[in-house]
């Protein structure tokens, strides 16, 4: 059994260029579908959050549209209410790395107004990261490698393949001529080699211990990816 560490976002909005509070906090299904797959496979799941506030769900994500109707809405909302760290989050301050096997990221507009630039999220990636333990992030959970830095000032995933919520898909969802800044963007700026798959369509990148999916659709398929790289069967 292995301990996974989802870093998760505390932030319930997403400051748009014009100042603009959008309501956010984190995708359902980015964090209900790979808690699922990872404790049916045996392994424990906590969660870390910055300031260890309970990390918000955004509500559209809850909804028939987004959760393939409502039976599926419901479903959703049932498997976060299954997920007991939720509601008991630690201090991301406090996260000794050494603690755990994994560390995993959720997306959702959450990560891009804390997690991007928070220096004790940027410390756990990249110790994770050094570490060698398996590193996943999807859809906007990438966010979170931003804030990472080693003390040179560079950045721990230059040059690593990987992926996230892309431009076309944030124009097409209708953010992106209101955001300040774009994940793509930034993360291409920073060094990453990015890997944009087709709109909405699964894509998983797997670059040595880290593993990326670029979309809500990407969850599942993530997941299995990690259960793969813990040691498991996915």
């Amino acid at each position: 059994m292995a301990r996974i560490l989802f870093v998760m976002t505390g932030a319930a909005h997403w400051t748009l260029a014009d100042g603009t509070r959008h309501p956010t906090g984190f995708w359902a299904e980015e964090a209900a579908v790979p808690y699922r797959a990872f404790t049916e496979a045996g392994h424990e799941v906590a969660v870390a959050t910055p300031g260890g506030v309970e990390p918000p769900v955004d509500r559209a994500s809850l909804t028939p549209d987004a959760a393939g109707g409502p039976e599926g809405a419901r479903e959703m909302a049932a498997a976060l209410e299954s997920f007991g760290a939720l509601r008991e989050p630690v201090a991301l301050e406090d996260v000794d790395v050494d603690g755990y096997d994994a560390v995993f990221v959720p997306g959702g507009h959450g990560p891009m107004e804390d997690l991007s630039r928070d220096p004790a999220c940027g410390r756990v990636l990249t110790a994770a990261l050094d570490a060698g333990k398996p590193l996943g992030v999807v859809c906007h959970g990438p966010a979170a490698l931003l804030a990472a830095r080693r003390p040179d000032g560079t950045w721990p995933f230059a040059g690593y393949r990987l992926t996230a919520f892309t431009n076309a898909e944030e124009t097409q969802a209708g953010h992106a001529a209101r955001a300040a800044w774009l994940l793509q963007d930034r993360l291409t700026e920073n060094g990453a080699d990015f890997q944009a798959g087709p709109a909405w369509q699964a894509n998983v990148v797997v670059d040595r211990n880290l593993l990326t999916g670029q979309n809500p659709q990407s969850s599942a398929p993530l997941a299995a990816e990690f259960v793969k790289a813990l040691g498991g069967a996915a």
